[in-house]
């Protein structure tokens, strides 16, 4: 009867230990899922690069616009049709537009200057300046032009041989207004009807769109007074200014009160700064503004008034005046003279000063591409990318996969 009775226990003992084993085997189970549907999150998108034409810029090539998609793929044209796009690139210059086709390309004789849509090419002391479209059809003749062409935000100026005169050009050749400085010119923009100037002594100016001067600032703050780069945004409303010398300053202005009233809403001190123009401008739609710093780039955010800084080794020689999307997209030199393709991801509109935190701001850089070329061309419009070296341009559909 004892046998028995520790039989059956060692029975009952084994089904107990089975039922607690499944019960374990459950709760694990539902934890895992748990787990999944409260922590799991989607895996993110990688940002690439793809490959999508290739033109050469040598005569009598064997190959003028190459599609690098394979068979099958999107169209040659990407979306937003055959837009031209002007380029320089050493002694070569042109439009070639999106589907990789050369609308004009000449070679470089004398000094050129390019906008979206009109084109010029004259001599050291020009008798005459003629405008071209992308057509290649002159669309004005300046006689006598006392000076050289600078063509922005659709429009046609002479700036005086001496640097301290600025002329607007009407469609028939013909002076529309003239403003004299007081110093010669170093940094020049100009949008939304406005003409923003600095000059070597100091001073930014804006010029309306009658020749009448509506604001007059002179930043100060530092040993030597000079404007080393300005810009103006698109609607006008807001100025980035790198002045001075020893040291450099960036500023911010923003228009309050009436059209010419403009006040500072931010400014920093670059150390000692460049003793050359300093690249700066408005991008992505005038929510950043970026500009060349000692240690790389820095990218002011419109929207949380916080800079962002990218450093870089060696000297930025192109860059990517689009800035949409959230990627800005460079070409470094460095000082051993090789060129490196890099590419930024912003963070979005609330990140911290990481200065601050000490996270390491070179995670935003997603891209780095090294090529060797004495030559650089870099522009983008949309999700195209146009790079170019030596005699050859290259484009890349920015895409997440």
């Amino acid at each position: 009867m004892y046998n028995i009775i520790i039989i059956a226990a060692v029975v009952q003992g084994g089904d107990l230990a089975q039922q607690k084993s499944k019960l374990r085997i459950f709760i694990i189970f539902l934890i895992f899922v748990l787990y999944l549907l409260i922590a799991a999150r989607p895996i993110p998108r990688e940002t690439i690069l793809s490959p999508f034409w290739l033109s050469s810029l040598v005569e009598n090539s064997s190959f003028v616009a190459s599609n690098l998609r394979s068979a099958g793929g999107p169209s040659v044209v990407p979306e937003g049709g055959a837009q031209l796009i002007p380029f320089t690139l050493g002694a070569n210059f042109g439009y070639v537009d999106s589907a990789g086709n050369l609308a004009i390309h000449k070679r470089n004789s004398g000094n050129i200057f390019l906008s979206d849509n009109q084109w010029t090419e004259y001599g050291a002391q020009p008798e005459k300046i003629e405008i071209k479209n992308t057509s290649e059809e002159v669309v004005m003749t300046i006689e006598n032009p006392g000076g050289y062409p600078v063509l922005m935000d659709n429009r046609v100026f002479i700036l005086g041989s001496g640097q301290d005169s600025l002329s607007e050009i009407g469609s028939n050749g013909n002076v529309i207004w003239t403003y004299e400085f007081g110093a010669p010119l170093t940094a020049i923009d100009a949008a939304a009807g406005l003409v923003l100037t600095g000059s070597i002594d100091g001073v930014i100016e804006i010029i309306d769109a009658s020749g009448k001067r509506i604001f007059y600032f002179e930043p100060g703050g530092s040993r030597i007074s000079l404007i080393y780069g300005c810009a103006i945004s698109r609607g006008g409303s807001r100025l980035g200014i790198i002045s001075g010398l020893d040291q450099q300053r960036f500023l911010l202005l923003e228009r309050y009160g009436n059209e010419g009233d403009y006040k500072v809403v931010y400014h920093e001190f670059l150390g000692e700064g460049f003793r050359r123009p300093v690249r700066i401008s408005f991008i992505d739609e005038d929510r950043r503004l970026i500009f060349e710093c000692p240690d790389g780039i820095g990218c002011y955010n419109i929207k949380s008034r916080k800079v962002l800084r990218i450093p870089l080794d060696g000297k930025t020689v192109a860059i990517d005046d689009s800035g949409g999307g959230g990627f800005l997209f460079l070409i470094n030199s460095s000082p051993s003279g090789q060129k490196e393709l890099i590419g930024v991801k912003f963070p979005n509109d609330r990140w911290p000063l990481f200065s601050k935190s000490g996270k390491d701001m070179r995670e935003t850089i997603f891209l780095r591409a090294p090529f060797k070329s004495d030559n650089v061309f870099l522009k983008r419009t949309g999700s195209l990318l146009i790079a170019g070296g030596g005699t050859t341009l290259i484009s890349f559909q920015l895409e997440e996969k």
